[in-house]
């Protein structure tokens, strides 16, 4: 995995030396090397490296075809790439093993095309000095980042925001509509983020620049298309044999890749795969002191049935005192209640690995998350009053979703309460416009949810928190359950054939329940998160909004505060806090 950045300029000549700071403050993504080329006087690309495919130079980026025309800077993973190679080697002359100069290769044979090739997680810039143009493509589900900040005469990208901070060009302005879509949402929804003129690379999508006029077109390459076919085939096979192969893919690398465990479904599922594969990865969890739940024991107990080695970090409440550095780690407030043990974790796993596997997209395929099975019971109750109910009151999806996702709601009238007068006027007149935005009203069933899952809850909040906590690690974190044939598999099925309601994630159960112990096939769901006390320390709260920055500059009431913290815990205040430490850090 790396870290990538460019400066292009529409009248100005382009300060190297900006770009290499740019990828110093990227060694995190990739501590193995550092590279940075003037394309020509107005652009420049940067690349670090984190090592994993050709560990020699011949891998080194950013990286130009053989003709020198073309130029690449790409953070990712193509697990296809060795199948893409052998269709081209009779017209490319490869000079490395690395599956960026397959790509380059691919772009070289069939243009933008060729992204519908591509396997893995990516996130890259291409420059064609022949059609004068560069492109910024994000993979499909959003798995790894790609910002730029653009006007009419400069755009600079990079894999993470602070690297775009330290350019002369980047103007420092707060995006107050983004700010009350933080506290909806617990993340900036795409393509805006917190500061004015500053994006996100949609996920599914790629940005080409023209140069000669300096504009812009943004361009949607893959859609999630959803159908309801009843199969033929045997679904159950036809998904052990996708994800079988995924997770075989996700294996290849020049150095070891281990797996984080907590005893679930998913991670114990990749790990069982993996040893019939025959690898033995090391395993990593974390659990949480004085808890009977703590993830840590499950992942134990899978660990000794497999025969794989595991190592776990048990930690306490002192731990939340890091979220003095999760502004520095994610660089847009973010407020998923498990940014701190993903850290953690991370961390622990970075000791021995530079890559592991992790379950995240399986819930989502298998319809693993509560409101998920709620939602369900609701368009299809059992109890004929309920059905007439139904009926007669449909759902409104919408506001059933932002209800799910809250964790403490704030629509446009509680936005109200906690803003002081002077900032309503950047509160959304709808405060679900993301949310809308992805629901898809022709998706019946299950569909219409697990497309807002995959859109709204994975894309952009757990696969940003996954990427930032790992890479702020320098690990490398692989997502098998989201490969591309496994996900348009499930889409194109009717929902009766992958979902049971008395067998929780039936697809997958049928295909793991002969490869795993009794007592984990029977463990109920939990979230990645930590026991509930671990976050309603009132007393912690208190001090650390004691002197707060926002109520100082006069934009969150003090008084709205206070009333949280005089009442039973809510999980507001989270959000309060973490939008406080990102405030001191970047505001200051």
């Amino acid at each position: 995995m790396c870290g990538i950045v460019g400066h292009i300029s529409n009248n100005g000549v382009v300060k190297l030396k900006e770009v290499e700071t740019a990828c110093q403050l990227l060694a995190h993504r990739g501590p193995d090397g550092r590279n940075s080329v003037l394309i020509d006087d107005h652009m420049a690309f940067g690349h670090t490296r984190l090592s994993f495919l050709d560990l020699s130079e011949k891998g080194k980026q950013p990286m130009f075809n053989n003709a020198k025309n073309l130029c690449i800077t790409f953070n990712g993973e193509i697990y296809n790439y060795l199948e893409i190679k052998k269709e081209l080697e009779s017209t490319y002359d490869f000079v490395s093993g690395s599956d960026t100069e397959v790509i380059l290769a691919a772009y070289q044979e069939w243009g933008l095309a060729m992204i519908d090739k591509l396997e893995g997680m990516f996130a890259m810039a291409i420059y064609d000095g022949v059609k004068q143009e560069v492109h910024l493509i994000r993979d499909r589900f959003g798995i790894k980042p790609l910002y730029y900040f653009y006007n009419s005469n400069e755009l600079i990208f990079s894999s993470e925001i602070k690297a775009i901070h330290q350019f002369a060009a980047f103007q420092k302005a707060l995006d107050f509509t983004s700010f009350c879509d933080f506290f909806t949402y617990r993340y900036i929804p795409s393509p805006k983020t917190i500061w004015q003129n500053t994006f996100k690379v949609k996920p599914a999508h790629y940005i080409t620049l023209h140069l000669a006029d300096f504009t812009l077109k943004e361009t949607e390459y893959w859609l999630l298309k959803a159908a309801h076919q009843k199969g033929n085939n045997n679904l159950v096979e036809a998904v052990n044999e996708r994800l079988r192969s995924s997770i075989e893919h996700h294996a290849r690398a020049d150095v070891p890749v281990g797996a984080f465990l907590s005893g679930g479904y998913d991670s114990s599922a990749i790990c069982a795969y993996l040893k019939e594969l025959n690898y033995t990865p090391s395993s990593f969890s974390i659990g949480f002191e004085n808890w009977s739940n703590s993830e840590d024991k499950y992942a134990a107990i899978v660990a000794k049935h497999l025969g794989v080695p595991n190592k776990s970090i048990v930690v306490d409440d002192q731990s939340l005192d890091l979220i003095d550095i999760m502004p520095q780690v994610y660089d847009e407030p973010i407020a998923d209640i498990s940014i701190i043990p993903t850290y953690l974790v991370s961390k622990l796993a970075s000791q021995e690995r530079k890559a592991v596997m992790s379950g995240e997209g399986a819930d989502e395929l298998f319809v693993g998350y509560h409101w998920q099975k709620t939602y369900y019971e609701k368009i299809h109750p059992k109890r004929f009053f309920d059905k007439i109910k139904a009926l007669v009151n449909p759902i409104d999806t919408v506001s059933f979703y932002a209800e799910a996702m809250a964790m403490g709601l704030f629509d446009k009238k509680e936005l109200e309460k906690m803003l002081t007068p002077a900032y309503h006027q950047f509160i959304p007149a709808d405060s679900f416009w993301f949310y809308r935005m992805h629901d898809k009203e022709e998706l019946a069933g299950l569909k219409r949810i697990q497309y807002l899952d995959m859109k709204c809850f994975m894309g952009e909040l757990v696969l940003t928190k996954v990427d930032r906590a790992s890479m702020a690690n320098s690990l490398e974190l692989r997502v098998p359950f989201l490969n591309k044939d496994l996900v348009e598999l499930i889409f194109a099925r009717d929902e009766e054939e992958y979902y049971r309601r008395e067998v929780k994630k039936f697809l997958l159960f049928e295909n793991i329940k002969d490869k795993l112990p009794i007592d984990i096939l029977a463990r109920e769901k939990q979230g990645f998160v930590g026991p509930d006390q671990y976050y309603m320390n009132k007393a912690w709260y208190k001090k650390q909004l004691k002197n707060s920055r926002l109520v100082a500059d006069g934009i969150i009431k003090q008084s709205y505060i206070d009333a949280l913290l005089s009442e039973d815990y809510d999980w507001r205040i989270w959000k309060i806090l973490v939008m406080e430490k990102w405030y001191q850090k970047w505001m200051s």
